[in-house]
This record gives C-alpha cells, structure tokens and sequence, in this order.
C-alpha cells in the first residue's frame, strides 16, 4: 500500500503556501532569482547602514579615499589629468538629468512601439527609485567627506549615494528589458555586462572625485540593485499575468 502524505502537506498553512507560492511563480527561475536578489540585496543595505551609523566601515573609508589621492597633495588624485576629467564625464552618467533623459527616451520608445503599459511601469520604477533615494538620503544625513577636496559641486547629503543607486536602477531595469528583446545570447550577455559596467563605473567615479566615502557607494548599488530586481520580479508577474506588455518581440 502507498504510505499516506505527512501531516504538514495536509495543513491548510501549507496548502495556502503552495498556492501563494505558485501565484508568484517561484517555481520558475526568474521571479525566483529576482525575489532572493531583493532579500539580500536589501538585507545587505541595512546591515551597512547599520554599520556606517556605529562608525565601523570609518577606518577603511578614510583608508581608501587617502590611497586615490596624492600624498603630498590631496586636492590631486592618483593618475593622470585625463583620468580626473574622464571621471567626471562618467560620473555624468548617474546625474538626474542623465537618467531622466535616458528613462523618458526609453519610454518614447516603448510607448512608440505600442507597449504602453511597460512604458508606464518603466516610468514608475525609475522615477519610484528616485523618490526613494531622496527619503533615504534625507533619513541618514550624512555629511559629506571633508577629508579630501572633492573634484566637483555637490549639493545633497551623502548616504546612500544618490548617483550609484539612479544608475543601478536605471541601467540594470533597461539592461533587463532589453536582454530579452534580442534572441541572441551574445547579445543579452552584452547588454547585460553593460548595464553592470555603466553602473560599476559611476560608483567608482563618486569615490575618486572623493564626492562619497565608499561605503556611500555600496549601500547604493545594493539598495539601487534591490529595487532593479523588485522592479523585474513586478514585471515579471505582471507580463506572464498579461498585465503589462512583454519586452519580447511579436512573433515573425
């Protein structure tokens, strides 16, 4: 005879699990993967929090910011003059003109393209990304760092960075849309890397212009990485719902 099913399949605490668990589609890889990047990713930002406001991550700040300058000099970083402009052309990339510049042409593209409502929800995800570097950064206040001159104006406070966070959100929540765009593997890896790439460099740009201490720059790609993948797992659900519009191309 088959051996009847353990007691806990058969609770109803298990049975709505199992269901709840199939609603979000966490049997497949991507809702799965994007929803355990956002708990670790978001555990990852409130543990450096937590960390920044004892002083603990103070020392290695100071040790890096000190190792990009000129011992001798610390208004002049290590490395070339070329150097120092190219970080600033980078550092760019993260400003809110940029990104708002790159979202709405996404958008006019999208919405071109008869995907109206992924347009909207793009919109939504990068200026919601927005609106919450702006509260994060009011609710920490932290100053900004006097212990090298920095290489341009800033007007805002410090943690989290507001530039490696836009750019994780940005780049990272198009580098996805259009990965699936392309049926070509290469093409996706490319894209991808990208969208990594760009926001890796912006991040690194803010600690050599010494405009963030480096923990300011990790807690922003974390919380910037953690709402790119809220933000897939959301259009995820949504396009296999038939809620929004998917990315793919209509069939030939």
């Amino acid at each position: 005879m088959k051996a009847p099913p353990p007691t806990y399949l058969q609770h109803p605490l298990f049975s709505q699990a199992t269901a709840l668990w199939l609603r979000l589609r966490l049997n497949e890889v991507g809702p799965l993967v994007a929803l355990l990047s956002v708990s670790f990713l978001g555990y990852a930002f409130f543990f450096l929090a937590d960390e920044v406001g004892e002083g603990s991550t103070e020392a290695l700040d100071r040790k890096i910011l000190l190792a990009l300058r000129n011992p001798t000099d610390l208004s002049d970083p290590i490395g070339p003059r070329w150097l120092e402009e190219t970080m600033r052309d980078i550092t760019g990339l993260g400003s809110v003109f940029t990104i708002t510049f790159v979202t709405l042409s996404a958008v006019a593209y999208l919405a071109l393209t008869r995907r109206h409502r992924i347009a909207a929800f793009v919109l939504g995800a990068i200026g919601g990304g927005l609106l919450i570097s702006t509260v994060l950064k009011m609710f920490y206040h932290r100053p900004r760092p006097d212990l090298v001159p920095h290489g341009m104006d800033v007007f805002t406070a410090s943690f989290p960075s507001g530039h490696a966070m836009m750019s994780a959100i940005a780049y990272l929540t198009l580098a996805t849309l259009l990965a699936r765009v392309d049926q070509n593997r290469s093409v996706k890896v490319l894209i991808l890397l990208l969208g990594v790439g760009t926001t890796l460099l912006v991040g690194a740009s803010r600690i050599y212009l010494g405009v963030h201490w480096p923990s300011d720059v990790l807690a922003g790609w974390c919380i910037g990485a953690a709402w790119a993948s809220l933000c897939w797992f959301v259009a995820l659900i949504l396009q296999r719902r038939g809620e929004v519009e998917s990315p793919d191309p209509p069939p030939g």
